[in-house]
């Protein structure tokens, strides 16, 4: 199986997890966290939805291969169709894609450090990435930003359940309402039988959106030259890594 067919088969397997009428109730609103000052500033060549290996590369990144799931919905769980979703997060030695990160000697060049996907009709998205690692001041996280319209409209943070490091996190104690903190520390879980020790995560991304919300108007995820220019830029909530 060529890498464009694994990518398009997870996909759409992983989408099979979602049940209509799952969500009945309100759900906690993800909650909005920092950017973060390590958004790449540019873009890799290769943006997909496979962190692991760069555009054909045969040499894989080094760390931890987790498959990352999850839906777009709105509080009353309804999906939300063609939601731009981006991701980016350090390698295995805490590096991130930025010309202002530490360990930059030691990065991974087969690391991608960025991703994006188009969520489908259920909301759905996915990602193979790396298990996250701490850095000096921060717990492992994920970084997330969501797009609607061309807008960001969602910039959060994904973090491991149970890691010791998490109470220490002075952006994680930020979060008071406990639904919310729930909604972003989601457990990351041995696949059973898998040779190369692999995880699998699921973080639902919860939007304050209201569920009569036009899902078919034309969607795009922010571009590398409104993030130059500063357009579409949402503003940067006070705190920083």
């Amino acid at each position: 199986m060529n890498r464009r067919h694994f990518l398009q088969s997870a996909a759409v397997g992983s989408s099979l997890i979602w049940t209509p009428g799952l969500f009945a109730e309100q759900l906690a609103i993800t909650p909005p966290m920092t950017e973060g000052p390590f958004y790449p500033d540019k873009l890799p060549l290769d943006t997909d939805n496979d962190l692991l290996v760069i555009n054909d590369s045969l040499t894989p990144a080094v760390g931890t291969i987790t498959h990352l799931t999850g839906r777009v919905v709105t509080a009353s769980g309804a999906p939300v169709r063609n939601a731009f979703v981006e991701i980016w997060q350090c390698d295995h030695h805490g590096a991130y894609l930025h010309q202002g990160t530490g360990n930059k000697e030691k990065q991974d060049k087969n690391f991608q450090g960025y991703g994006r996907f188009l969520t489908d009709s259920t909301g759905q998205y996915y990602f193979r990435t790396i298990q996250p690692v701490p850095y000096p001041g921060r717990t492992p996280h994920i970084h997330f930003g969501v797009s609607r319209n061309g807008r960001r409209v969602l910039t959060t943070q994904l973090y491991i359940k149970g890691h010791p490091q998490n109470d220490q996190d002075g952006i994680v104690r930020s979060l008071r309402d406990a639904r919310q903190r729930d909604n972003v520390i989601r457990p990351f879980e041995p696949i059973p039988d898998s040779k190369f020790g692999e995880l699998a995560v699921n973080f639902e991304i919860v939007l304050g959106m209201t569920p009569d919300e036009t899902q078919d108007a034309p969607t795009h995820g922010i571009s590398r030259s409104d993030r130059a220019s500063g357009r579409n830029r949402p503003e940067r909530p006070p705190a920083r890594e």
